[in-house]
């Protein structure tokens, strides 16, 4: 009795204290991914890059930044250039360790952008090093299927004109997507140019630089995206029996569908061993919301479910 009880003590202990190290890899995980990539940032941007946290949920395939900060370049007041305080990406698990990475969907909330014009007349963003080295520094290969951009205020402070900088601010508060990125460099470049032609700002380097020209704008119709915790959602600018139609023909083509109904506008559906179930709401102004779930083995399949909306929103167009 006194020996099992002894072996009991030992397997708890040994529990406990398997479960610490487990605890322990994930945060310095995610501290040592986050080191990584803001050191890389910076060395990209050629500005200082910061980022309150960062986690990587391998069983939801989803990546959560939150703060992250780009600074002024030298040469410039130090202060901040751009604000997100909440990026989310959902990822392809099969590509999370090769060189060319996959994200599905990539929501950036950009809350601020500060620009500067320096009594020399140039602007922040054009002494940044992704925007001098645009045509010369090598790729970094990345596929992003589908980038969900909210533009929310920019203020212009321009030192070039009188003794006092004229400042200007702009509420943009838009919703942009994109689809087809395949280079960090035009990533980077897109989120910094798109939030100046909201503002009208034209007279910028950046805003001519062919890795964003080339990239394709979603309409408007599909501009508002939102990641949960175990769904995607979508915002489409069309009647309802016309998104259900679409979504029903995809589902059939790229899976098995086990149940629908139009008036409730439900489908639900067996893609890649995961039970998938997409929902329709008809929305204000006429919209039709999608919701987009995917499980397997009771967990989350996000991949699945953001792949899932992906060639809905693509056939919609």
């Amino acid at each position: 009795m006194a020996e099992r009880k002894v072996f009991m003590k030992k397997f708890i202990t040994g529990l406990g204290i398997v479960a610490v190290s487990l605890i322990c890899i994930l945060i310095l995980k995610d501290l040592i991914i986050k080191s990584v990539l803001t050191t890389a940032a910076s060395r990209i941007t050629g500005a200082p890059v910061h980022m309150d946290s960062f986690s990587l949920n391998i069983l939801s395939s989803t990546i959560q930044i939150s703060g992250f900060k780009m600074y002024n370049p030298s040469g410039f007041p130090k202060g901040l250039l751009v604000s997100c305080p909440k990026i989310t990406i959902i990822y392809d698990r099969a590509t999370l360790f090769k060189q060319r990475r996959h994200f599905l969907i990539m929501e950036i909330e950009l809350k601020e952008m500060r620009l500067t014009k320096n009594k020399d007349g140039r602007l922040n963003v054009d002494a940044l090093k992704i925007v001098q080295q645009s045509k010369s520094s090598p790729p970094i290969p990345m596929q992003i299927d589908l980038l969900a951009l909210s533009i929310g205020k920019i203020v212009y402070k321009d030192c070039a004109i009188g003794t006092e900088p004229g400042v200007r601010v702009y509420d943009a508060n838009r919703h942009k997507s994109y689809k087809g990125i395949l280079t960090a460099q035009q990533l980077a470049l897109l989120v910094l140019a798109e939030p100046m032609k909201s503002a009208a700002i034209k007279n910028a380097d950046i805003c001519g630089i062919d890795l964003v020209t080339n990239v394709a704008a979603l309409p408007d119709a599909v501009a508002e995206t939102f990641i949960g915790k175990d769904s995607v959602q979508q915002n489409i600018n069309a009647s309802f029996e016309h998104v259900y139609e679409i979504s029903l023909q995809e589902i059939k083509r790229i899976g098995t569908v086990t149940e629908h109904d139009a008036l409730a506008g439900v489908i639900k559906a067996n893609i890649n061993g995961a039970m998938v179930a997409l929902i329709l709401k008809e929305s204000k102004d006429n919209k039709t919301e999608i919701t987009i779930s995917a499980r397997k083995y009771m967990l989350p399949q996000l991949d699945v479910a953001a792949w899932v909306l992906y060639q809905i929103i693509d056939t919609l167009q």
